[in-house]
C-alpha cells in the first residue's frame, strides 16, 4: 500500500482526495498549509505527495523547491489556474505531474497509479548496478554520481536524463524521446522544462571537470560523450 501526502488549504478538497484514494486502496495523511506539509514530507516516507500550488505564505512552489533539497518523493501538483506558465514552473522544479480544480477523481487517482508505477520502475530499473562512460560513473539505484573521482550533486530528473543516455551511449536522442522515458508519454513536457533540466546537468558536470560529458548533435539531438577530460 503507497502512502499518500496531500497537502492543501481547502479541507473540501483533501476531503474528496482522502476518499478517492482510500478507495483506491491508497493510505493517506494531511497537511493544511504548506510549512505544515513541507515538514510532513521531510519527515515522513512517503510514496507521493499531491501539492496545491495557490496555498497561504508558503506555496506549493516554494515547498517543492525546498522538498527537493533533500528528498525526491514524487509531487503532483494541483492549482485552481489551468496556466501553461505554472505547468512548466511546477516540473522544473521537480513536479512529476500537474492537474488543475476542478478535478475527476478517476483521472486523479489513474495519475497517481501511473507516477508511482513509473517512480517504481526508474529504481527496478537501476537495480541492475552502475554504468561507466570514460571518467564518469553513476549508481542510479543509491542516487550516486562521480566524474573522476568527485561527487556531482545531481537532482532525480538530472540522474534519469544522465542515466538514459549513459545506458545507450552510441544512441543520439530526441527531446521528444527523452522526454518520454523520463516523464512518460501521456505527459506533455515542454522542450523549455527539458532543456532547463539539460543545461543545469551539463552545468554540474562541466564545473567537475566533465566538459565533454553530453554532446549535441544538430538537428537530431544529443548522446554521452567520451567523458575523458578532467
Amino acid at each position: 500500500m503507497a502512502d499518500i501526502l496531500i497537502i492543501d488549504d481547502d479541507p473540501q478538497i483533501r476531503e474528496v482526495l482522502r476518499i478517492a484514494l482510500k478507495q483506491a486502496g491508497f493510505a493517506t495523511r494531511e497537511a493544511g498549509d504548506g510549512a505544515e506539509g513541507l515538514a510532513k514530507a521531510l519527515n515522513g516516507r512517503d510514496d507521493l505527495i499531491i501539492l496545491d500550488i495557490g496555498l497561504p505564505a508558503l506555496d506549493g512552489f516554494d515547498v517543492c523547491r525546498r522538498l527537493r533539497v533533500e528528498k525526491e518523493t514524487p509531487v503532483l501538483f494541483l492549482t485552481a489556474r489551468d496556466d501553461e506558465i505554472d505547468k512548466v514552473l511546477g516540473l522544473e522544479l521537480g513536479g512529476d505531474d500537474y492537474m488543475a480544480k476542478p478535478f475527476s477523481a478517476r483521472e486523479l487517482v489513474a495519475r497517481v497509479r501511473a507516477i508511482l508505477k513509473r517512480s517504481q520502475g526508474q529504481g527496478q530499473g537501476a537495480a541492475n548496478g552502475s554504468l561507466k562512460q570514460g571518467q564518469l560513473e553513476i549508481d542510479p539505484a543509491r542516487h550516486l554520481c562521480r566524474f573522476d573521482g568527485q561527487d556531482v550533486s545531481l537532482t532525480q530528473r538530472e540522474m534519469a536524463i544522465l542515466g538514459v543516455l549513459m545506458l545507450r551511449p552510441e544512441n543520439v536522442f530526441s527531446k521528444p524521446q527523452l522526454s518520454d522515458v523520463i516523464y512518460g508519454p501521456a505527459i506533455y513536457v515542454s522542450d523549455r522544462t527539458l532543456d532547463s533540466h539539460l543545461r543545469n546537468l551539463r552545468a554540474k558536470l562541466k564545473q567537475a571537470g566533465a566538459d565533454d560529458a553530453i554532446e549535441t548533435v544538430h538537428g537530431v539531438g544529443i548522446r554521452m560523450g567520451p567523458c575523458q577530460n578532467g
